[in-house]
């Protein structure tokens, strides 16, 4: 019997092109966006990256605040649009709950802006879906809304800055 994967998916809008917002986001510094908050620690940064995060196939190591650690790998990339990604390998309390985490993120067009959605797709351990389902699940979603609010920040930042790189 296959365990059911639990997604988690969260909306933002920005007022940058699909274009620019996925330019932003994709590569994004993860430990800008990505801080302690409740009981789930922040990004302390990647190791061991390959090539420049854009490719299907490039890896890397997401190294946390509080010393654990998961690989990640871009399974899908289609610049301007949307990628996805796997983690797995969790070194903290993740590893006793899911097998695996696919995320995925898709950029599309919303007046003159861009409508985001980025769903975590959890893999839970036999016997575990319960926790992931149940109470993970709405402090997942803060977690997951409070990263995106931030990229969304940086988004906007970036398309404002002198010399950034601006759409046709």
């Amino acid at each position: 019997m296959t365990t059911k994967s639990v997604p988690i998916t969260v909306f933002a809008r920005t007022t940058t092109s699909p274009a620019h917002t996925h330019r932003v986001i994709v590569p994004i510094d993860l430990s800008l966006v990505f801080q302690r908050w409740g009981p789930f620690p922040g990004v302390a940064g990647v190791r061991e990256q390959t090539g420049d995060w854009d490719r299907r196939g490039e890896s890397r190591e997401t190294w946390f605040t509080d010393g654990s650690h998961a690989a990640e790998q871009l399974t899908e990339v289609v610049p301007g649009h949307g990628f996805a990604y796997e983690l797995s390998g969790f070194t903290n309390v993740l590893a006793k709950l899911v097998s695996g985490v696919r995320g995925e993120w898709s950029f599309l067009p919303d007046g003159s802006g861009t409508s985001i959605r980025w769903t975590y797709d959890f893999r839970p351990l036999r016997g575990r879906r319960w926790i992931v389902a149940g109470p993970f699940k709405p402090l997942w979603t803060r977690y997951m809304r409070a990263a995106l609010a931030r990229m969304v920040t940086v988004v906007h930042e970036t398309h404002e800055m002198p010399g950034a790189i601006m759409e046709e």
